[in-house]
C-alpha cells in the first residue's frame, strides 16, 4: 500500500534506472526518474490524500524465465481520498517483467490496463 501524499521518491525506487513504464491511458513513461517525476505531480494533485493498494492475481504466479528474471502480474486500485471525486471502479491489471539487481528485485517493465469483464467469451472491445 502506498500513500498518495507522499514522496513518490520510494515508488520510484521500485524500478530499474531504465525501466519502461505504460500507463493505463497508453503514455509511455522511460526510466527511474520520469516515473518518479510524473508520479509525484499525480500526488500532488488528483491523486493527493489517496492510497494505492496492490496485490498478486490470485490465479497466476510468478513465471520465472531464468533465476534472475521473472513476470509477475498484480491487481492495482488508487483509492481516492474522496470516493465521490470518482465513484468508477478503479481495478487495473498490471504486467511486470522483475529482475534481480545487486540482490534487490526491481521492475524493468510495467504495463497497466483497467480491468474490463469478458461478457459472453470476448473481450468487451469486441462486442457488437
Amino acid at each position: 500500500m502506498y500513500h498518495g501524499d507522499k514522496s513518490a521518491e520510494p515508488y520510484g525506487n521500485c524500478f530499474t534506472e531504465d525501466a519502461d513504464y505504460v500507463t493505463f491511458a497508453g503514455q509511455h513513461l522511460k526510466g527511474r526518474q520520469q516515473i518518479a517525476d510524473v508520479h509525484q505531480m499525480l500526488f500532488n494533485g488528483p491523486l493527493k490524500g489517496s492510497v494505492l493498494v496492490s496485490r498478486s492475481y490470485t490465479d497466476l504466479q510468478p513465471r520465472f524465465i531464468t533465476p534472475d528474471v521473472a513476470i509477475v502480474h498484480a491487481i492495482g486500485e488508487v483509492q481516492l481520498a474522496e470516493p465521490a471525486q470518482d465513484p468508477n471502479d478503479r481495478g487495473s491489471l498490471n504486467s511486470n517483467v522483475i529482475i534481480k539487481q545487486n540482490g534487490e528485485w526491481k521492475i524493468t517493465a510495467f504495463h497497466n490496463c483497467r480491468i474490463q469483464e469478458m461478457q459472453q467469451g470476448k473481450p468487451a472491445s469486441m462486442q457488437g
